[in-house]
């Protein structure tokens, strides 16, 4: 399994964006870690073109708007013959949301928000997370990323019974493996609940973008939204964790503050052990590519819970993190390829004979 653990080399990584300013912040931050070297920085795609051919780096940040060629068209002529790992660092604006949710269709692996400069934003702790997923990226598998194109077809009634629900978990690489696992729902599916990490405000752009292409209705979430047959809530990025609330067939999602959780905020973690505890044997989940460890304790829970489970594999995963924790909690009943994982699920759904025979005590919160 890889794990950051095992590089023994600082990763390399060229910094290419046009503020000067940023550039300077971006190459102090990651400095500051002793896993990072930061071999270069460019104020343009051409610039940076000839940096990468000279200085081989290992993980690229971009920004997105930049002059002569924006770090979207950068990225798409970039990829196909140099699949690096990218990692961008984008303002969250409204139009940077969508913006940079293209510049992830085209094949960069993380985005985080540009940091602030004002004295009193924890910019200590932001370049800490900078530089966590920097070095997550350089284990990342860019090749991997199919992009946006999805096969076509009408995908037949799923004949589930009504008090079933999905919940789905993902990161790094989760924008093209979601919406490849949720163009197989029919409009008919069981209710599906997620967390992908995003920054806040990208979540809405990414909802929207994947429900213009589903047949199933895609949102991001609201508090009090009813989880219902044909949507898939997206939990919203920012400061509140998503969980489940209430009773089957009729669970709700609620927005709930809480401190980041293996740092993240919403964190898969924290809606898996909700989907434990109120559905239980009516759920099926999936933990897919990302980094770290989040979503692997939670997809145990519902394991416990006589939930079925699924991990993506290495195979296909753009980061073998998080799924590869799962399995190593021995959390899935089964791995399989990211084009597997949504037949899986609906099959499961619909056969709930087929699931799990733990028990799982509300109370204490453990297996019995």
């Amino acid at each position: 399994m890889n794990t950051l653990s095992t590089r023994r080399a600082a990763v390399r990584v060229l910094i290419v964006d046009d503020s000067a300013m940023i550039r300077k912040v971006l190459s102090m931050g990651l400095s500051t870690d002793p896993m990072i070297e930061v071999v270069g920085t460019a104020s343009g795609a051409e610039q940076a073109s000839e940096m990468i051919r000279d200085l081989r780096p290992e993980v690229m940040t971009l920004d997105i708007e930049m002059p002569r060629m924006d770090g979207v068209t950068f990225l798409r002529q970039l990829m196909p013959v140099n699949p690096l790992p990218t990692v961008i660092i984008s303002s969250a604006t409204q139009r940077g949301a969508a913006v940079t949710l293209q510049a992830l269709e085209a094949g960069a692996v993380d985005v985080i928000a540009k940091p602030s400069l004002a004295v009193d934003t924890g910019l200590k702790d932001i370049m800490a997370d900078v530089c966590r997923r920097v070095r997550a990226a350089a284990l990342a598998r860019p090749s991997q990323m199919a992009g946006w194109v999805l096969p076509m077809g009408v995908r037949p009634p799923s004949r589930h019974p009504e008090n079933r629900i999905i919940a789905i978990g993902a990161s790094t690489g989760g924008v093209q493996a979601l919406a490849r696992v949720l163009h197989t729902m029919p409009q008919d599916a069981p209710g599906i609940v997620i967390v992908q990490h995003m920054p806040q405000g990208f979540t809405k752009a990414f909802a929207d973008r994947l429900n213009a292409e589903l047949q199933i209705n895609v949102r991001e979430a609201q508090d009090g939204d009813r989880v219902q047959s044909g949507v898939a809530l997206i939990a919203p990025g920012g400061s509140r964790h998503m969980v489940l609330a209430g009773t089957g067939p009729h669970w709700r999602v609620s927005l709930v503050e809480g401190d980041p959780v293996c740092f993240s905020r919403p964190a898969v973690d924290t809606l898996f052990h909700s989907v434990a505890r109120h559905a239980g044997k009516q759920a099926s989940a999936a933990l897919l590519t990302g980094m770290g460890k989040d979503g692997a304790a939670g997809l145990l829970a519902i394991r416990h819970a006589g939930g079925n489970t699924l991990a993506q594999d290495e195979a296909t995963s753009v980061v073998w993190g998080m799924p590869a924790a799962a399995v190593d909690l021995n959390a899935a009943m089964s791995v399989k390829p990211l084009d597997a994982i949504g037949p899986s699920l609906l099959a499961a759904a619909a056969n709930p004979v087929a699931r799990g025979t733990y028990r799982f005590n509300s109370q204490e919160g453990t297996a019995s």
